[in-house]
């Protein structure tokens, strides 16, 4: 399962050599909230989980995630446990003020916890004893495919006892082995940059396997990515010429590529849907 690697691309590569809240934007980190500085142009901005909430409202957001603090997967025990509980308060707070003005949007609580079986199962308990109207996996998800499974394995039985069942989202994993892996324990929801983010650097998602349109080998092939798939790129254009785009740095490529990797993602999806309802999953 080779794609699971992503985790590791996606959600550690920055943080797995730094210490907790060492980014550079993060300036301080304290019970009310977190300074940093915009990465824009550097002005000092701070965030309560009050804030953060007011902000999704405003932007119209249909599911509203509360502040939360994400710390690298290597930290110690104590730093991690003080972390754990300052995010369950944190979205205690998140919560309460959602629940002043719902304004017909969804709130959803995040299990957190690393790989650390112990906390997830505890993070579970708590955040799913209050009155979110979904729960996510979140937090640091480990580097490897044992890890993400540790992490199904210790949260999901305890959400399948739930009287009244509410949508569980996985966030930020969005590549299809786990995805795949991810509904076969129940995760309902799936939410990722990983289309674009390898799109914008060539890469092609493909039932055979992931391809890079900046190879050779395609400059002079006239097939489209997929003769399969019905998306504007694929119905249109030749791998030769998307190669040609890139190798001309016409931006548009980086467009194309990604209305490719979205659709198969979305064929994905459609497959695992089809799969439940069939009784296949």
């Amino acid at each position: 399962m080779a794609g699971l690697g992503s985790i590791q691309e996606e959600r550690e590569t920055k943080r797995a050599h730094q210490k907790p809240n060492s980014n550079a934007s993060v300036l301080k980190i304290t019970e009310e909230g977190v300074s940093f500085r915009s990465y824009r142009d550097g002005t000092k901005i701070f965030l309560s989980p009050e804030s953060s909430v007011d902000a999704q409202k405003a932007f119209g957001a249909d599911i509203i995630i509360p502040l939360d603090e994400l710390p690298p997967h290597n930290i110690d025990d104590a730093t991690l446990m003080s972390s754990l509980k300052r995010t369950h308060r944190w979205e205690k707070r998140s919560l309460d003020r959602h629940l002043e003005n719902i304004q017909q949007q969804a709130m959803y609580g995040v299990i957190h916890g690393s790989t650390s079986t112990k906390l997830r199962e505890l993070s579970t308990d708590i955040i799913s004893s209050m009155e979110f109207d979904g729960l996510a996996i979140g937090g640091s998800l480990g580097t490897t495919k044992e890890d993400l499974i540790k992490i199904f394995q210790a949260v999901m039985p305890k959400l399948h006892q739930e009287e009244t069942p509410r949508p569980v989202h996985l966030l930020g994993i969005g590549d299809e082995e786990s995805i795949v892996e991810g509904i076969k324990y129940g995760i309902d929801q799936f939410d990722s940059a990983l289309p674009t983010k390898v799109a914008r650097h060539g890469t092609i998602f493909l039932k055979t396997g992931r391809i890079n349109i900046r190879a050779s080998k395609w400059k002079n092939d006239l097939t489209p990515l997929d003769e399969a798939c019905d998306c504007t790129t694929c119905l249109n254009h030749s791998k030769a010429y998307l190669h040609h785009l890139w190798k001309a740095n016409e931006p548009v490529v980086h467009n194309l590529l990604s209305h490719h990797n979205l659709k198969y993602t979305l064929n994905v999806m459609k497959e695992q849907r089809e799969g439940i309802l069939a009784g296949r999953i």
